[in-house]
């Protein structure tokens, strides 16, 4: 019961912390939101344009037979550039997603640097 509760805690932090940062962040079509969801076996992201509520691209590391971890996270990320590339789009926000910049998160984003893609 008390792990339940811990998670149940955990999780609504995130959640406060996901609003408090999508306070100050919107995408458009010049400049699309990038999100990142992770979950204990996936990690997926994709590109937003809030004026419209359009999805312009996206990626999944489950579509890819892939578990979430740095490495992988890596792999994901150069697949989201170059359907970001595919797309026109340069230079994008970024959206933790209340998620801390940490590990995963931090990995994909420095893999999105990497490959040509402006956060």
């Amino acid at each position: 019961m008390s792990r339940a509760k811990d998670l149940a805690k955990k999780n609504s932090l995130r959640i406060k912390r996901k609003k408090r940062v999508r306070g100050n962040i919107f995408g458009t079509s010049e400049l699309p939101r990038v999100t990142v969801f992770k979950s204990n076996k996936f990690l997926s992201a994709q590109a937003i344009n809030d004026v419209e509520g359009v999805t312009l691209a996206s990626v999944s590391s489950q579509s890819m037979n892939l578990n979430v971890n740095k490495e992988n996270a890596v792999k994901v990320a150069a697949q989201f550039a170059e359907a970001l590339k595919a797309a026109g789009i340069e230079t994008v926000v970024f959206d933790r997603n209340g998620y801390l910049y940490h590990g995963v998160v931090a990995a994909f984003a420095d893999a999105l640097r990497d490959n040509g893609i402006k956060l």
